[in-house]
């Protein structure tokens, strides 16, 4: 009785031991700062900035940035490329809850990720600069052909003037901003200036430390939640929350983002709102 038990669980213990093992070990990404007016603009492609989930393609499976799996439908990835793609899980603008609802559950359901596509935007190749990485990732997307997996569209930057044009046009259509990436860098793990957010606004993550009960119109719901910065300050945020997240707002130990506008005279983020719960990590 004891081998037959032995002998039935073993299998499952040592899965979840080596997803345990390869979820310890997230992918090295390149992350990017925050794009100033005055920066150079030579030598940068523009895209747009989806509001998508960062994921990673190892050539045999979608992973998140902290290194666990999304588990995709195997009809979703067949025929992706067996080398590595850096890109996001999309939706369409506006539906990042909806997208991350959908691809975080452990049982997908086909026809939540028949409205999702993979947009990459990188060739995780060392060595080779971002503009031969794109020829690359063109052609590997177009020889793959799935409906399913498809380049960001790049244009080249040319002035600030045209970068902010574009940047106002492409938010009323209702996106959330632009990125640039420098087209002789090399793909490399961490944060510089290779990489750059172009946005009317910056945000950052923080953490939920305490739900502050509200006065007023909002007695009886929270008024605004305590938060920490990675640096370990903290800090109250108060608007941005709909009436529905006031009722029932992020919890206690909630990784939450939010949007400033530059920081004050003691270096905290100017006029913070609430924007979502970054829930993006799929369950273990």
């Amino acid at each position: 009785m004891i081998f037959r038990l032995l002998s039935t669980a073993l299998p499952v213990l040592v899965s979840l031991l080596f997803s345990a093992v390869a979820a310890a070990k997230p992918p090295g990404l390149t992350l990017a700062n925050v794009y100033q007016k005055g920066m150079p603009l030579e030598g940068y492609w523009v895209s747009e900035k989806f509001d998508g989930v960062r994921a990673y393609w190892t050539g045999n499976r979608l992973i998140s940035r902290g290194g666990h799996e999304y588990r995709a439908p195997a009809w979703f990835t067949r025929g992706f490329p067996e080398h590595p793609l850096d890109g996001e899980l999309w939706m369409g603008r506006g539906r990042f809850a909806e997208l991350s609802g959908a691809v975080r559950k452990l049982v997908p359901v086909d026809q939540e990720w028949r409205k999702i596509r993979f947009m990459v935007f990188d060739f995780p190749v060392s060595g080779m600069p971002f503009d031969q990485r794109l020829l690359r990732l063109q052609a590997t997307v177009a020889r793959v052909g799935s409906p399913f997996l498809a380049v960001v569209r790049q244009q080249r930057a040319t002035t600030h003037e045209a970068l902010m044009a574009r940047l106002d046009a492409i938010v009323r259509a209702g996106a959330e901003g632009l990125m640039l990436r420098r087209g002789s860098s090399v793909y490399h793990a961490g944060r510089s200036d290779d990489l750059l957010k172009v946005k009317h606004y910056r945000d950052a993550e923080a953490v939920v430390i305490r739900q502050l009960p509200g006065e007023g119109k909002y007695e009886g719901m929270m008024g605004s939640l305590l938060v920490e910065l990675e640096n370990g300050r903290r800090f109250r945020i108060g608007s941005g929350f709909s009436d529905a997240e006031r009722a029932s707002p992020p919890e206690i130990g909630a990784v939450i983002t939010f949007k400033y506008y530059g920081h004050t005279a003691t270096g905290l983020p100017r006029f913070a709102s609430f924007l979502r719960v970054r829930d993006d990590e799929p369950p273990r």
